[in-house]
């Protein structure tokens, strides 16, 4: 038998299992299609969206809404949701604290294992701070930042008295996930107030850029919003947080603010363009502030006469229900400045805020106040001022020069009258009350009185106007507006009627001295009134004044 060897005949051996490569192959165009499907089409998972609730939910210790989630798994990452609804627990009296029309979060693979979402962008988010339900009304004028019960301290405690923990990532590892920026558009910020009539801030916010989000850690922003009153834009950055779950008010912000064109003349009565920048810092429920305002052609209307108008301020402001205290203001235009303490705070059953303040003006100049409230191109007096006056604003849509109240003291030294033909009577005044007919010298005058404005009307119960010589006092009314006088009083001088006439005139009227003789003797007391308007007024003999005098000496009475 003969045995045969294999020929090579240099052909590949043939492959017995040819499915397997079909199989591979098959594989491989299924990986690529679900790879490309991924990469393409997102889907929803009812499962993922009630895992996101679920940790939303323990994350921020809140009650969580969605409506709907998309998923998208390459090239990065990609989650998109509808209707998120993130509510305080417990706060069904309240809205929710945090609504979102449309959001979407991305991250690569690398970030999500660091527990890092890197970008979340927000369409039509709307925040809503409640109030405390159990903060102390006062606290906010106390000086201190209090816990939820009132007591100064670091602690909080619930309603039962036991110690609130602060929420902090202890075996949860959904409260350290970071979400590295995020950006959101179409946003609000609405602050509730405690009290149920009165209406709630709210502030529209442009452009919201938040970096570094965790609950446990303070958070940069940039903002730009717009302030309802006055209406103006406003830029601000700083860090908020971390988030008190258990009191929203009690959560830190810190930053920095610049507030551009401020348009006054939404408050009727005034107007000008306001500018201000500042810092502040603190909780929602008491924040300090420090800032500086510049209105270059700030302006009562009822005098039309601009100033330009620079504060410095130091306010501690309740962001929760919007009420200020202001410790103090300096304020100052031209030659004159001022000092002023009290607070913006809300009237309960009423829209708005009352304004009410203490001022003090040490160092002040009477053209320059005077330039506020007159119409006339020129003061009509000059001189250095001091005043202390009881200051209050309240809301509603009357003129400021209406609702505007004061009440208050003031002096007057070294006035002199811008008008030559009044000064000019003024310096006579005073020559023949000391019986120098002849004299031809300048005077000033000294005032000095207490006053109030209510009603658009000033009321001034006493006002001493003293010149070399003679001495007005004088009590009436002078009402703004259409700029009337209403005074009567006495004009007291060193001279008698006859030595202030002097001459041959004086020899005359030596038979009356008696009738307008000071009690005692020397000198005259003479009954006078003035009316008519600011710049026609009339000065003349009270008639009445002076037969009420005489009846009183006749019936032994001063």
């Amino acid at each position: 038998m003969f045995q045969t060897s294999a020929v090579n005949t240099g052909r590949p051996p043939r492959n017995r299992h040819p499915w397997r490569i079909g199989f591979i192959a098959a594989a491989a165009v299924a990986g690529v299609f679900v790879i490309a499907l991924a990469a393409i089409v997102p889907f929803s998972s009812d499962a993922a969206r009630r895992k996101l609730v679920a940790v939303l939910a323990e994350r921020l210790d809140s009650e969580v809404e969605l409506q709907k989630l998309r998923v998208r798994l390459l090239p990065r990452l990609r989650a998109e949701g509808d209707g998120l609804v993130i509510r305080h627990r417990g706060r069904r009296d309240v809205p929710p604290l945090i609504s979102i029309a449309h959001f979407a979060a991305e991250g690569g693979l690398t970030s999500l294992l660091r527990k890092h979402i890197s970008l979340v962008t927000v369409r039509g988010l709307d925040i809503q701070i409640p109030p405390d339900r159990n903060r102390d009304v006062g606290d906010e004028k106390s000086g201190e930042r209090k816990t939820v019960d009132g007591n100064a301290g670091e602690k909080n405690t619930d309603q039962n008295g036991g110690e609130v923990q602060p929420s902090g990532p202890k075996g949860n590892p959904a409260r350290t996930v970071v979400i590295d920026e995020m950006l959101s558009s179409e946003t609000t910020l609405t602050i509730i107030p405690r009290e149920k009539d009165r209406p709630s801030r709210v502030w529209t916010i442009h452009q919201l850029r938040m970096r570094s989000l965790g609950v446990d850690q303070a958070m940069p922003f940039e903002a730009t919003l717009t302030n309802a009153v006055p209406p103006g834009e406003i830029d601000t950055s700083g860090s908020f947080g971390p988030w008190q779950a258990e009191v929203p008010g009690r959560t830190p912000l810190e930053g920095k603010f610049a507030f551009a064109r401020a348009d006054l003349s939404v408050f009727k009565g005034i107007s000008g363009i306001l500018s201000a920048h500042g810092t502040f810092d603190g909780i929602l429920q008491r924040l300090d502030i420090n800032g500086e305002t510049d209105t270059p052609e700030f302006t009562v209307t009822a005098a039309g006469h601009p100033v330009p108008l620079h504060a410095t301020h130091h306010a501690i402001v309740d962001g929760t229900n919007g009420n200020t205290l202001l410790e103090p203001v300096n304020g100052s235009w031209l030659n004159t400045s001022l000092v002023a303490k009290g607070g913006v705070v809300g009237v309960p059953g009423k829209e708005g805020r009352t304004v009410t303040l203490d001022i003090t003006m040490t160092k002040a100049r009477l053209e320059d106040v005077l330039k506020l409230a007159v119409k006339t191109p020129k003061s009509p007096m000059v001189g250095a001022l001091q005043m202390k006056t009881h200051f209050v604003l309240p809301p509603g849509e009357q003129d400021v020069v209406k609702k505007l109240q004061l009440d208050g003291q003031f002096s007057i030294a070294d006035t002199r009258f811008t008008d030559p033909d009044v000064q000019q009577k003024i310096n006579g005044l005073s020559h023949r009350g000391q019986g120098n007919t002849h004299d031809t010298s300048q005077v000033s005058s000294q005032f000095k009185g207490t006053f109030k404005l209510e009603g658009g009307s000033l009321r001034i119960p006493t006002v001493t106007f003293d010149v070399p010589g003679a001495l007005v006092q004088l009590t009436g009314t002078y009402d703004l507006v259409p700029e009337t006088l209403n005074f009567s009083g006495t004009l007291q001088t060193d001279a008698t009627i006859s030595e202030m006439a002097g001459g041959i005139k004086g020899k005359a009227l030596k038979v009356i001295d008696p009738i307008f003789a000071k009690k005692g003797g020397g000198g005259t007391n003479i009954p006078i009134k003035i009316g008519g308007s600011r710049t026609n007024a009339s000065f003349g003999l009270d008639t009445g004044g002076l037969l009420k005098r005489r009846g009183q000496e006749e019936k032994g009475h001063p």
